[in-house]
């Protein structure tokens, strides 16, 4: 599928999240579905599945997500299910708080941790990173066991990897 039609799922998502004024919340949350998807592969092959039947798939969206997620992000969600078109999912949601971000004049601060970070840790971490890179920031968390500690942030193409793995990689690097 070309960066057309992930374009123009987005524009409509971006249309109808703006309709029901809740743009922060539906991107925050394709984000964080998008990333259950990708690291999931049993809820990646039930929801591409194309032998179970469609509404048996988009039950399965609004079972994992009812009464969790705003309606708009359920819809959405159904929509790429319904469609055939879920595995556009990371896509979309990416490029949605991309949008989302750039109509606030933030740039998207990618940070990976092995563990849930709390708020007052999220804020002083997007202090750090808008310190850093000089930009305003939309700090979007994803929980990553393949960081064994600390966390890697990506802001556009800068990376900055202050994770336990970088860390003892370059002390074994010095031996």
């Amino acid at each position: 599928m070309s960066s057309q039609q992930v374009n123009a799922y987005v524009n409509a998502m971006f249309d109808i999240a703006i309709a029901n004024d809740s743009v922060a919340v539906v991107e925050d949350e394709m984000f964080r579905l998008a990333r259950a998807y990708e690291s999931n592969e049993a809820l990646r092959s039930s929801l591409s599945d194309s032998t179970l039947p469609t509404d048996r798939r988009q039950k399965i969206v609004e079972q994992l997500l009812g009464g969790k997620a705003n309606n708009v992000t359920v819809q959405l969600a159904s929509l790429l299910v319904g469609t055939g078109h879920v595995s556009l999912l990371p896509q979309v949601a990416d490029a949605l708080v991309k949008r989302a971000s750039s109509e606030k004049q933030l740039e998207v601060a990618e940070v990976r941790s092995a563990v849930a970070l709390n708020d007052a840790q999220k804020t002083r971490i997007a202090e750090a990173l808008s310190k850093a890179t000089g930009k305003k920031l939309n700090l979007k968390v994803v929980v990553d066991p393949n960081v064994i500690g600390g966390i890697v942030a990506t802001v556009g193409d800068e990376v900055i990897d202050d994770s336990v793995r970088t860390r003892l990689d370059q002390v074994k690097s010095r031996f």
